[in-house]
């Protein structure tokens, strides 16, 4: 009878453990999920800052351009 209860509560135990170890794993995945989502969005601003600034340099090269051409002319 002792064995048959000692088998019975690690029975139990084995199987808390094995559910702990699925919400361990479905919690992980949630956060590798939300470490992705937050990579993806921070890559979509980083690119955007990146063309802004692009934007900005080809604006700052064509003026500088411009204002050369026109000492040129002047001169």
């Amino acid at each position: 009878m002792k064995k048959l209860i000692l088998m019975l509560m690690l029975a139990g135990m084995a199987s808390s453990f094995y559910s702990c170890r699925e919400t361990t794993q479905k919690k992980t995945q949630d956060a590798v999920e939300a470490i992705g989502e937050d990579i993806e969005s921070n890559t979509k601003k980083a690119a955007e800052k990146i063309e802004e600034g692009a934007k900005k340099v080809k604006s700052d090269v064509k003026e500088g351009i411009d204002k050369t051409k026109d000492n040129q002319d002047n001169n």
